[in-house]
């Protein structure tokens, strides 16, 4: 199987190649497998899309367990219809809003939550046959003899289906959708003219109130039968016809809705809309070039590019600012964030300034934003580290005072365990559930508050934030070397397993101990200096891969006790760099890279989780990750391409490692800008500005990079 990929990956560099020859820009999308991480627990959406568009149009299959999170996985070939909104790379399912599906003659539809999808409207999808790539969908259903096809514009999802002639040819709008994880609250459906119908979904699930409105225009007169939260549109199809469907989608009305279907496709050129989703995702995944000989590292990288511009997601009508939705900021404050704010200068102030709008309406910056709803999913205040990062880089486009009053307010709240923290200096055990797992969080982004508000020259506030993020202090136990739960009187929880969960966040004392990006000098003197924490940080890869009976799937692409497929180990090879063992971070994070990722179905250790897994590898290819919150420095590890050319605000930032392998893989000299460059790190400034910087590799194992 694996030369078969490496046959499939091939051929886009000669493509490549050919295309430089003939001085004709790359196709970055022929080097994007949509289909990495369809297998496993990768949870990604397969469809078709255009970088952060507000549709996500593509299949969505019977099965409603943890792995059909997207609606697709590479085990299943079933189709209940093709549904406008979709999430990538999520640990829980929701959206599958606005679902169509071609039929011929009668089908019965599904009632309610229970009932079984494969009663009504369902087909196998001949997946030898399917096309899937960025912006372009297309797969053959079996039951009905219907070729599907399918595009984007941003906020309208196209479809061509190809009928055999049928007097009896329909396609059915479904906005129940019943066997997905989201109950329907109330639906609305009502016939414009002969071609054309709209309508609404409200649903209640993941995001509690859900609303979405939509306008679905035929290419061809249809005869409308409603039935509850079903309409079936009607018509005869000749052999070979090709019927199209357009739905606009909008968050706020119908109205809105028609207007983003005139805006953006008043016609019905199919092929001129794929063509310029192509191009659009061309655009977007040209903004990194890389030079390497390695096609199977080429997709990865390119496919992990991909992921990383599924989501945020729009969530604006045409002619308003843009604003966006889908925030999974548990996971994207660590690396996809960061990413960002280097190659999306045109973005990276609007993602920030969605969240200033959301602490207006909420009055508490976004935890995990879903669609106008505020979720509260997972732990800690990571919204609070997005926009103190973007207040300490400078990031145009953002009031900062602004910015930095909804970080300070959203750190000062009482809910969600904030309160007991207050009290005590840390969360207690015996009053909170995952109480270590809440309270390091909080500590991270206290941080991220304190670094903003020395930026802004807050002083006072900056020395008590400051101060708040040492709180996970609270739990280290010297006599164990780990973090563990602590009571309201001060003790400790007994007895004591280091695989023990419920104190943690999807993780255990062996991951948590390492949850402190922010204060790894606090954990140096915890540890009783340098050499007995590089002892530990040793002993959690060599550790016995033993998770425990009940272990969550998330708890994935283990190395020792070190969980590469969950967000709060991801930082944690890099303190081999920050403790002056750079040869040690460089072996890790080669064995990462080659080991986590893959171009196989299943070539994601864990969930995508909206492209934090993937910006991972994107900065880490690159040879440098931020570690530490709200910060300027990105730490050297291990390139691996030869050259990387990066579109930045100021221009490009080069990355040239001349003589790089998988046996050359330790940094011997950085110069930056063709100077000496000693420390072992790289400023954001830098980055941003536009520079070179030349990573000189070898094979030999050296402390090379020290402060």
């Amino acid at each position: 199987m694996q030369n078969n990929h490496f046959l499939r990956n091939a051929l886009p560099l000669f493509i490549l190649l050919a295309a430089v020859a003939c001085g004709k820009p790359a196709d970055y999308t022929s080097f994007v497998d949509v289909r990495i991480g369809t297998g496993g627990h990768g949870h990604v959406f397969v469809g078709a899309d255009v970088p952060f568009g507000m549709v996500q149009l593509g299949p969505t299959s019977i099965p409603q367990q943890w792995d059909w999170c997207s609606g697709y996985h590479a085990s299943d070939s079933t189709v209940i219809g093709f549904s406008h909104t979709h999430l990538s790379g999520t640990g829980i399912g929701d959206l599958f809003d606005v679902t169509v599906m071609p039929v011929i003659g009668e089908v019965t539809y599904a009632r309610g939550r229970e009932a079984d999808p494969a009663s009504g409207l369902w087909s196998y999808a001949d997946r030898t046959r399917e096309i899937a790539e960025p912006g372009y969908y297309s797969v053959p259903l079996l039951r009905y003899g219907i070729t599907a096809e399918m595009t984007a514009t941003d906020r309208v999802g196209i479809s061509r289906y190809t009928f055999p002639a049928a007097a009896d040819a329909a396609i059915v709008i479904d906005l129940e959708n019943g066997g997905c994880w989201d109950r329907l609250t109330d639906s609305h459906l009502e016939v414009v003219d002969d071609c054309t119908v709209q309508g609404w979904r409200f649903s209640t699930g993941w995001a509690k109130d859900q609303k979405q409105y939509f306008r679905a225009v035929f290419s061809k007169p249809v005869t409308v039968t409603e039935e509850g939260p079903y309409a079936r549109c009607s018509f005869a199809a000749s052999e070979g016809e090709k019927v199209l469907l357009k739905v606009a989608l909008s968050p706020n009305s119908m109205e809105a809705a028609a207007k983003a279907l005139e805006a953006e496709l008043p016609g019905w050129n199919f092929d001129a809309v794929r063509k310029t989703a192509k191009a659009k995702w061309n655009d977007a995944l040209g903004v990194i070039k890389i030079d390497t000989d390695d096609p199977a590292a080429r997709t990865v990288f390119y496919t992990a590019l991909y992921h990383t511009m599924i989501a945020p997601s729009l969530f604006s009508d045409t002619g308003e600012p843009n604003e966006y939705t889908t925030f999974s900021l548990w996971d994207t404050y660590r690396a996809a964030m960061p990413l960002y704010n280097i190659i999306l200068p045109e973005k990276r102030a609007e993602f920030v300034n969605t969240m200033l709008d959301i602490y207006d309406a909420q009055g508490k910056l976004p935890v995990w934003h879903l669609v106008g709803n505020e979720t509260d999913c997972m732990v800690g205040n990571p919204g609070i580290i997005a926009v103190a990062d973007a207040i300490v880089k400078g990031i145009p486009g953002i009031d900062f005072e602004r910015a930095y009053a909804a970080c300070k307010a959203s750190a000062m709240l009482d809910e969600r365990g904030q309160d007991l923290r207050k009290q005590y200096g840390y969360i207690p055990c015996d009053l909170f559930a995952e109480a270590c797992g809440y309270d390091m969080e909080y500590a991270i982004a206290d941080a991220a508050v304190a670094h903003a508000a020395e930026k802004l020259g807050y002083a006072e506030d900056a020395a008590y934030f400051s101060e708040r993020s040492h709180s996970w202090r609270n739990f280290f136990d010297a006599g164990t070397g780990f973090v563990r739960g602590r009571t309201s009187k001060g003790g400790w929880r007994t007895p004591f397993d280091p695989l023990y969960r419920p104190d943690y966040t999807e993780g255990n004392a062996w991951q948590y101990t390492w949850l402190v990006p922010q204060d790894l000098s606090g954990l140096v003197d915890c540890f009783g200096g340098t050499d007995a924490t590089l002892e530990h940080l040793d002993r959690l890869f060599a550790a016995s891969e033993e998770l425990g009976e009940g272990a969550p799937p998330d708890m994935s692409g283990l190395i020792g006790q070190y969980v590469h497929g969950n967000e709060p180990s991801h930082h944690i090879v890099y303190f081999y760099s920050m403790l002056g063992q750079p040869g040690k971070a460089a072996d890790m994070v080669r064995k990462i890279l080659s080991e986590q990722y893959s171009t196989e179905y299943d070539g994601l250790a864990g969930n995508e989780d909206v492209g934090q897994m993937s910006a991972w590898y994107i900065l880490s290819a690159l040879g440098f990750y931020q570690v530490e919150p709200a910060s300027t420095r990105f730490w050297l590890g291990s390139p691996i391409f030869r050259k990387a050319e990066i579109k930045v605000a100021g221009g490009k930032f080069t990355v040239e490692a001349p003589g790089v392998s998988d046996v050359n893989r330790y940094i011997q000299k950085v110069l930056l800008n063709g100077q000496p460059w000693t420390k072992p790190y790289i400023e954001f400034a830098d980055i941003e500005a536009g520079a070179t910087l030349t990573l000189e590799m070898g094979n030999t194992y050296l402390e090379a990079i020290r402060q």
